[in-house]
Protein backbone atom coordinates (compact mmCIF):
# COMPACT_ATOMS: atom_id res chain seq x y z
CA UNK A 1 0.00 0.00 0.00
CA UNK A 2 1.37 3.25 -0.74
CA UNK A 3 1.60 6.31 1.95
CA UNK A 4 -0.78 8.53 0.37
CA UNK A 5 -3.24 5.44 -0.25
CA UNK A 6 -2.55 5.02 3.68
CA UNK A 7 -2.73 8.41 4.86
CA UNK A 8 -6.06 9.20 2.69
CA UNK A 9 -7.56 6.16 4.35
CA UNK A 10 -6.35 7.27 8.13
CA UNK A 11 -7.97 10.39 7.83
CA UNK A 12 -11.09 8.83 6.72
CA UNK A 13 -11.87 7.07 9.53
CA UNK A 14 -10.90 9.57 12.02
CA UNK A 15 -13.40 11.67 9.99
CA UNK A 16 -15.97 9.26 9.70
CA UNK A 17 -15.40 8.25 13.58
CA UNK A 18 -15.68 12.03 14.87
CA UNK A 19 -11.97 12.64 15.50
CA UNK A 20 -11.75 16.41 16.04
CA UNK A 21 -9.28 18.90 14.67
CA UNK A 22 -6.93 16.44 13.14
CA UNK A 23 -4.18 17.43 11.60
CA UNK A 24 -1.39 15.95 8.93
CA UNK A 25 2.17 17.05 9.51
CA UNK A 26 4.60 16.26 7.22
CA UNK A 27 7.80 15.89 8.80
CA UNK A 28 9.89 14.16 5.68
CA UNK A 29 13.39 15.65 6.24
CA UNK A 30 13.33 16.25 9.78
CA UNK A 31 13.11 12.90 11.41
CA UNK A 32 13.81 9.56 9.63
CA UNK A 33 11.56 7.63 12.16
CA UNK A 34 8.25 8.28 9.94
CA UNK A 35 6.96 10.80 6.82
CA UNK A 36 3.72 12.03 8.09
CA UNK A 37 2.23 12.25 11.69
CA UNK A 38 -1.58 12.19 12.02
CA UNK A 39 -2.92 14.05 14.98
CA UNK A 40 -6.51 14.05 16.47
CA UNK A 41 -8.47 14.80 19.23
CA UNK A 42 -10.68 12.32 21.11
CA UNK A 43 -13.34 13.41 23.61
CA UNK A 44 -11.74 10.75 26.44
CA UNK A 45 -9.42 8.12 26.60
CA UNK A 46 -12.39 5.70 25.37
CA UNK A 47 -13.11 7.47 22.53
CA UNK A 48 -9.25 7.99 21.66
CA UNK A 49 -8.95 4.10 21.89
CA UNK A 50 -11.45 3.58 19.69
CA UNK A 51 -10.27 5.89 16.95
CA UNK A 52 -6.70 3.84 17.24
CA UNK A 53 -9.03 0.42 17.03
CA UNK A 54 -11.17 1.62 14.24
CA UNK A 55 -7.90 2.98 12.06
CA UNK A 56 -6.00 -0.67 12.98
CA UNK A 57 -9.13 -2.52 11.81
CA UNK A 58 -9.21 -0.50 8.44
CA UNK A 59 -5.51 -0.90 7.35
CA UNK A 60 -5.54 -4.44 8.63
CA UNK A 61 -8.97 -4.96 6.33
CA UNK A 62 -6.62 -3.60 3.58
CA UNK A 63 -3.65 -5.73 4.08
CA UNK A 64 -1.47 -3.42 6.24
CA UNK A 65 -0.10 -4.66 9.53
CA UNK A 66 0.48 -1.57 11.87
CA UNK A 67 3.81 -2.32 13.89
CA UNK A 68 2.60 -1.22 17.20
CA UNK A 69 0.55 0.97 19.95
CA UNK A 70 0.54 2.82 22.53
CA UNK A 71 -1.27 4.04 25.37
CA UNK A 72 -4.96 2.92 25.75
CA UNK A 73 -8.11 3.27 28.55
CA UNK A 74 -7.18 5.02 31.09
CA UNK A 75 -4.37 7.09 29.13
CA UNK A 76 -5.38 10.38 28.00
CA UNK A 77 -2.98 9.57 24.65
CA UNK A 78 -2.59 6.74 22.04
CA UNK A 79 -0.22 6.73 19.55
CA UNK A 80 -0.48 4.29 16.65
CA UNK A 81 2.68 3.42 14.29
CA UNK A 82 1.94 2.68 11.02
CA UNK A 83 5.71 3.29 9.59
CA UNK A 84 5.79 5.93 7.46
CA UNK A 85 2.57 7.44 9.29
CA UNK A 86 2.45 7.84 12.90
CA UNK A 87 -1.35 8.83 14.36
CA UNK A 88 -1.21 10.47 17.53
CA UNK A 89 -4.54 10.55 19.49
CA UNK A 90 -5.29 12.86 22.53
CA UNK A 91 -7.58 14.08 24.52
CA UNK A 92 -7.66 17.95 24.41
CA UNK A 93 -6.10 19.04 27.69
CA UNK A 94 -3.10 16.24 26.52
CA UNK A 95 -3.28 17.76 22.75
CA UNK A 96 -2.72 21.27 24.59
CA UNK A 97 -0.19 20.21 26.76
CA UNK A 98 2.04 18.76 24.84
CA UNK A 99 1.86 21.15 21.45
CA UNK A 100 2.76 18.86 18.77
CA UNK A 101 2.10 20.72 15.81
CA UNK A 102 4.37 23.68 17.32
CA UNK A 103 7.15 20.97 18.09
CA UNK A 104 7.19 19.84 14.41
CA UNK A 105 6.63 23.09 12.80
CA UNK A 106 10.20 24.64 13.65
CA UNK A 107 12.91 24.63 10.99
CA UNK A 108 16.48 23.80 11.54
CA UNK A 109 18.71 26.38 10.20
CA UNK A 110 21.50 24.23 8.38
CA UNK A 111 23.85 25.46 11.32
CA UNK A 112 21.97 24.06 13.80
CA UNK A 113 21.80 20.51 11.47
CA UNK A 114 25.49 20.58 11.18
CA UNK A 115 25.94 21.02 14.72
CA UNK A 116 23.84 18.01 15.76
CA UNK A 117 25.48 16.21 12.88
CA UNK A 118 28.70 16.70 14.83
Amino acid sequence: MQTDELLKMVLTVLDERKGHNITTIDVRGKTSVTDYMVLATGTSDRHIKALADYVSVKVKENGFTPLGQEGGVGADWVLLDLGDIIVQLMTESARDFYQLEKLWSVELKSEALEALQD
